[in-house]
C-alpha cells in the first residue's frame, strides 16, 4: 500500500490518495478530497492495472483522461500524485517526495 498527500496550493485542497495492489497488480485507489472535481475523478478510477497505466503514455493514462473528463484544473498535482502512489504501491518505484517550490519575482 502507498499513502500520498497532496497539499495542492492555492486552492486549499489538501487530498490523501492511497493505493493498494493486489497479487495480480491490479490497484484499488481511494482519495480523500474536499475538492468536487478530485471526488468526480477518484469515481472514475477506483480500480485500475498497474501495467497498464504505467506504460502508456500521458495522453492514454485513464487517470489523466479521467482528470480531462472531470475538468480537474490543468495544473492540479493531484492526477500525478495517483500515478506517483500506483508505481509504489505496486513495487515499480521507490517512495520519494516531491516537490514545487514556486515563486515569483
Amino acid at each position: 500500500m502507498a499513502t500520498v498527500t497532496v497539499s495542492p496550493g492555492i486552492c486549499g485542497f489538501t487530498s490523501t490518495i492511497t493505493a493498494t495492489v493486489d497479487d495480480m497488480y491490479n490497484v484499488e485507489i481511494t482519495i480523500d478530497s474536499p475538492c468536487a472535481k478530485i471526488q468526480e475523478l477518484a469515481g472514475q478510477i477506483a480500480e485500475l492495472s498497474a501495467f497498464d497505466e504505467i506504460r502508456k503514455p500521458i495522453t492514454e493514462s485513464a487517470v489523466y483522461q479521467a482528470a480531462a473528463a472531470g475538468r480537474c484544473h490543468t495544473a492540479c498535482p493531484i492526477p500525478s500524485a495517483v500515478i506517483k502512489a500506483i508505481e509504489v504501491a505496486a513495487g515499480l518505484a521507490l517512495p520519494k517526495d516531491v516537490t514545487f517550490t514556486i515563486s515569483k519575482d
